[in-house]
């Protein structure tokens, strides 16, 4: 079975923007392990599970999850002051701009929100934020997030699904159909937060049709939805070619459609056709990982600049 070399997520803080500061968003994503690599694709990352850092996380800096909390009124509270959970429990709420309804609404949430944060407790923030917003909890749950994508027989059964990739940001894990589809279950049981292209139309769907009996509680980016925010559009490649991914010659230029021509030629006998559809695979679940980078860092700052 074709083996992807890992990589290695890192959960870096995300330091947040104040209204009118001018600093850089880093990205919650760094590939680099050494100055001596140059490109992610080459080196030997180490195997060595990265550990969260301290916040501030954008999602520490999130108060809309709250009944009765709106865009507009988390905004009034960075600017007054309250840029992230810990800074709002420091005075008396009735320091902050809100109605004393909105006070006894939020006050609550954010104490239970750092304990629930505290406890990993993905699926509590998954029902709280919008699907739109799980974007804002990349940096909390980065190092238990799993990106995904599937490849089908090009038919919508349950049984029509082949390929399914799972990259942690350290290890590419690959499951076929016929030799390991099996085990899929047991790769995303420890996944917080799931990221796809088009999952939410797709992948994820075709999952629970496949796999009914598997639970799906993480919370989910969806890029496809990200970035189309942030006017990139079109399929997958076509942003990957926007964002100047290259992908290898084996894989260049092909498709959806290739991905079902390859696996019955596989089917057919033609081992080489597998390890082709492995690496397109592969490559589509890897390259997500820079698209939701420079997502999440464009997304923090159209957000927090809207904020001026």
């Amino acid at each position: 079975m074709h083996v992807v070399p890992p990589l290695i997520w890192t959960n870096q803080s995300m330091d947040l923007l104040q209204p009118g500061d001018d600093k850089e968003l880093r990205s919650p994503v760094a590939y680099l392990t050494s100055s001596q690599v140059t490109r992610r694709h080459s080196g030997h990352a180490e195997q060595r599970k990265p550990k969260p850092m301290s916040p501030p996380s954008f999602l520490e800096a999130t108060f809309s999850h709250a009944q009765g909390i709106g865009m507009t009124t988390e905004r009034r509270l960075w600017e007054a002051g309250a840029r992230d959970w810990a800074s709002y429990l420091s005075v008396p709420d009735t320091t902050w701009p809100l109605t004393s309804a909105q006070r006894s609404l939020l006050t609550p949430v954010i104490v239970e929100s750092q304990q629930r944060l505290e406890a990993e407790d993905f699926e509590w923030f998954a029902k709280l934020l919008p699907p739109s917003e799980h974007w804002r909890a990349v940096p909390s749950f980065g190092h238990r997030l799993a990106f995904v994508d599937i490849e089908t027989n090009g038919g919508m059964g349950p049984d029509d699904l082949t390929v399914v990739g799972v990259f942690d940001g350290r290890t590419m894990r690959q499951y076929v159909k016929g030799i390991n589809l099996e085990q899929l279950p047991e790769a995303l049981e420890e996944a917080a937060m799931l990221v796809t292209f088009f999952g939410s139309g797709f992948d994820l769907p075709f999952l629970r049709r496949s796999f009914p009996h598997m639970p799906m509680p993480q919370m989910h980016v969806d890029l496809c939805f990200l970035l189309k925010k942030l006017g990139l559009r079109g399929g997958l490649k076509s942003i990957e070619q926007q964002m100047g991914i290259s992908r290898s010659n084996a894989t260049t230029g092909l498709s959806g459609w290739d991905a079902v021509r390859l696996w019955n030629e596989y089917r057919s006998g033609r081992e080489r056709s597998l390890e082709v559809l492995l690496e397109y695979n592969a490559e589509d679940v890897r390259n997500m990982s820079d698209l939701l980078a420079e997502g999440y860092r464009r997304m923090s700052r159209r957000v927090l600049t809207d904020s001026r």
